[in-house]
């Protein structure tokens, strides 16, 4: 079964206390909704993929849903 990745537990904070520092901050704002966007294109192909092997794009997606997270940690560290 596919499923969305879990970020806020990865950041170890509360949807609401993510989302109150989130209108505060036009730049996390941003970054959430691109990770988002990309977690959302994991999901697409993780379901096309049930089962096979993981492909390259896919790698990849997973990878920069990886970076954004790593950007959304410096992001709300340093606010």
């Amino acid at each position: 079964m596919v499923a969305s990745h879990d970020l806020y537990q990865d950041l170890s904070l509360s949807r609401e206390e993510v989302q109150q520092r989130r209108s505060q901050d036009s730049q996390l704002d941003q970054l959430l909704d691109q990770y988002a966007d990309i977690d959302n294109q994991v999901l697409a192909a993780e379901s096309i993929s049930a089962g096979n092997a993981e492909d390259d794009d896919t790698r990849n997606l997973k990878e920069q849903r990886l970076q954004v997270k790593d950007r959304i940690v410096q992001q709300l560290q340093g606010s």
